[in-house]
C-alpha cells in the first residue's frame, strides 16, 4: 500500500510545484519592466513628410510638413493659435503682414535668409516656414525635424516651469507603469521638464524632445525656472486727444448738406469732434462717393472742432468680403482716402462698416491694420464704429481694433430696431453691458460710447404686425405733447415709457430725453471712458447738451 501511495504523492507535489511556479511567474511578471519599444510613428500620429506638432506640451491634431530641409506649419493653425496677423490673400496668392509702420509681402517665390521659400502652397493649403513665424511671434521653438520621427515643440506661455535632473537610468514610457512601451531612455544627468506628477510617476518632456512617463524615484529634486522671452513686440503708437472726446455725427447725404454745418453746430455745447458722413463705398473695386468740402473743414477748425470724416459700406452694390479680400483693392482704397485727408486737411477718419458677414471679418480687420499705418504716420486719428458686443459680432475683433486704431466706438443703441420686436432703443442695462463687454477687450482710454439722439414710436397693429418709425428726441417730444401721451418712469430700463391707442393700433414709445441720456453719460464717467459720440446732430433739443457735455476735469 505504501509503494502505491508514493507515486500519487509525488504527482501531487509536482502539480503543486507547477501551480506555484505558474502563479509565481504571474506575480513576478507584474513587476518585471517591459522592454517593448513604442511605435513612435503611431505615438506621434505622423507619416511620410509630416511633422508632429506640440503646443505648450500638448500634441496637436494639426501636422506640419517637412520640405526642402525645413518645417512649414499650416497658416490656419498659426492664425488660430499663435499669430492672427499673418494674412493670406487667396485672390492674389499673397502673404501680407502689417507692422505698425510698414507692410511685408511675400508669395511662393519669396526666399528667406536660408535661401528656401518662406511659404509653401499646395492642394492642402498654405504653410509658413517656422523661421518666418518665429520672426514675428513671441514663441519658443524646439525642433527635432532632422530625426526619423520629426516633431516640433512650440511654447507661447512664459509661466514658471518645473525642472528636474535624472539621478538614475530610466525608461520613458507612453503611460505610467512598467508594462507600458518604452519611448526612449533617460540617462543620469539629463534634465527633464516635469509636466504632471502622479503618486509614483511623473509626466515629463525630455531634452531630446519626447513626452512620456518616468518613475519619480529616478529624478532628483525639482526646481522652478521661469523662461525669459527675447522677443521685441511691435509698438503701436496711438493718438489721444488731451480732453474727453465729444463727437457728433453729422449726416450729410448731398453736397448741399454741408451748408447746414452752422445750423446743426449752433446749439451744441462742448463738441470737439464732428464726423460728417462724407464717404460711401460705391463698388467692390475701392471706389467711393465723396461729399467732402473744404469750407466745411475750415469752419470747424475755426471753432476748434476736429473733423473725422466717416466712410461707410451701406451701398447695396458693395460686398465687403469681395472688396476687402483683395490686397490691391485695399491698397487703392487706402491711398484714395489718404489723398482725401491731404486735400481737405482732415483730422481723422471714422469707419462705419455695418452688416458685414463673418466671412468678411478677417478681411475688414486686415484693412483696419493697413489703414492704420498711414494714419499713424501722418498723425490722423483712426476711429472704428462697432455694435454692442454679441456672440455674433466677435469677428469684428475689437481686441485687435483696440491695438491698431486710436478709438473704438460702441454704437450703444438699436437694442430694438426696425423689423424687430417693440422695445427700447437703448435701455440702461443694454448700454452698460455693451461698455463692460467692450472694456474686456479694449483699453478704456480708447473706448467711446455712442448715445442715441432718437427713439422709436412702435405700432402694434390688429393684424399682429409691428412697425416703427424713428424720431429725433425733439420730434418725439412734440409727438408726446400733441397726443397727450402720459409717460411713466421705468427704473429697470432707465427710461420713460408711454403708450397710445390709435386707429392704427397700439402705439408704444420708450422715450429718450434728458434724464435717460444723463444716466448714459453717468456710465461714461463711471467707467472713465475716452468720451461720447452722438447720433445724430439735428435730432436733439438744445437743452440736451447740458447733460451730454463732458468737461475736461470731470
Amino acid at each position: 500500500m505504501k509503494r502505491k501511495a508514493m507515486p500519487v504523492v509525488a504527482a501531487l507535489g509536482l502539480i503543486l510545484l507547477i501551480i506555484a511556479i505558474f502563479f509565481g511567474y504571474r506575480f513576478l511578471d507584474r513587476f518585471i519592466p517591459s522592454k517593448e519599444p513604442a511605435d513612435l510613428s503611431e505615438l506621434l500620429g505622423i507619416k511620410e513628410n509630416e511633422v508632429a506638432l506640440y503646443l505648450n506640451e500638448n500634441l496637436e491634431e494639426e501636422k506640419g510638413i517637412y520640405l526642402q530641409g525645413q518645417t512649414y506649419l499650416p497658416i490656419k493653425w498659426v492664425n488660430q493659435t499663435l499669430n492672427e496677423r499673418f494674412y493670406w490673400d487667396e485672390n492674389e496668392k499673397l502673404l501680407v503682414y502689417a507692422l505698425p509702420d510698414t507692410i511685408v509681402y511675400a508669395d511662393h517665390t519669396t526666399l528667406g535668409s536660408s535661401g528656401k521659400p518662406l511659404i509653401w502652397v499646395n492642394e492642402d493649403g498654405v504653410y509658413l516656414s517656422i523661421g518666418l513665424i518665429a520672426n514675428y511671434t513671441d514663441i519658443r521653438l524646439s525642433t527635432y525635424d532632422q530625426d526619423l520621427h520629426k516633431r516640433i515643440f512650440i511654447n507661447n506661455l512664459w509661466e514658471p516651469e518645473t525642472k528636474a535632473t535624472a539621478v538614475k537610468e530610466g525608461s520613458l514610457r507612453i503611460k505610467g507603469g512598467v508594462k507600458s512601451p518604452i519611448i526612449t531612455e533617460i540617462t543620469p544627468g539629463s534634465q527633464v521638464t516635469v509636466l504632471e506628477s502622479m503618486e509614483k510617476w511623473d509626466k515629463v518632456r525630455t531634452q531630446d524632445g519626447f513626452i512620456g512617463y518616468i518613475e519619480r524615484k529616478r529624478l532628483g529634486t525639482a526646481t522652478s525656472q521661469t523662461p525669459q522671452s527675447t522677443f521685441v513686440p511691435p509698438t503701436y503708437k496711438s493718438i489721444s486727444m488731451e480732453e474727453p472726446v465729444s463727437l457728433a455725427w453729422h449726416q450729410v447725404t448731398s453736397p448741399d448738406g454741408n451748408a447746414s454745418f452752422d445750423k446743426v453746430i449752433a446749439n451744441t455745447k462742448g463738441v470737439n469732434v464732428i464726423s460728417p458722413t462724407w464717404y460711401e463705398l460705391t463698388d467692390n473695386e475701392g471706389n467711393f462717393r465723396s461729399l467732402a468740402d473744404t469750407e466745411y473743414v475750415k469752419k470747424a477748425h475755426e471753432k476748434g472742432i476736429e473733423v473725422w470724416a466717416l466712410i461707410n459700406n451701406f451701398s447695396t452694390d458693395v460686398n465687403t468680403e469681395i472688396l476687402m479680400s483683395k490686397t490691391s483693392v485695399r491698397r487703392k482704397l487706402i491711398e484714395s482716402l489718404m489723398a482725401e485727408v491731404e486735400r481737405y486737411n482732415l483730422d481723422g477718419l471714422n469707419l462705419d462698416f455695418e452688416g458685414i458677414k463673418e466671412e468678411a471679418g478677417v478681411h475688414y480687420v486686415q484693412f483696419i491694420r493697413e489703414l492704420s499705418i498711414p494714419c499713424r504716420e501722418k498723425g490722423i486719428v483712426l476711429s472704428i464704429d462697432n455694435y454692442v458686443p454679441t456672440a455674433g459680432t466677435q469677428f469684428y475683433n475689437r481686441k485687435e481694433q483696440g491695438i491698431v486704431a486710436d478709438y473704438v466706438i460702441i454704437m450703444g443703441y438699436d437694442e430694438h430696431y426696425a423689423g424687430g420686436d417693440a422695445g427700447s432703443v437703448a435701455s440702461i442695462e443694454y448700454v452698460e453691458n455693451g461698455i463692460k463687454n467692450t472694456l474686456a477687450q479694449v483699453p478704456k482710454e480708447k473706448v467711446i460710447n455712442a448715445i442715441p439722439f432718437y427713439t422709436r414710436v412702435w405700432t402694434e397693429g390688429e393684424d399682429g404686425n409691428t412697425t416703427s418709425s424713428a424720431l429725433g428726441i425733439e420730434m418725439a417730444q412734440k409727438w408726446i405733447d400733441e397726443n397727450q401721451v402720459e409717460l411713466y418712469w421705468q427704473e429697470e430700463l432707465g427710461q420713460y415709457y408711454g403708450e397710445l391707442q390709435s386707429e392704427e393700433g397700439l402705439k408704444k414709445v420708450w422715450m429718450e430725453e434728458e434724464r435717460s441720456i444723463g444716466l448714459k453719460m453717468d456710465l461714461i464717467k463711471k467707467y472713465d471712458l475716452a468720451g461720447v459720440a452722438c447720433w445724430k446732430l439735428g435730432f436733439e433739443p438744445s437743452g440736451l447738451w447740458d447733460q451730454v457735455r463732458l468737461d475736461k476735469n470731470e
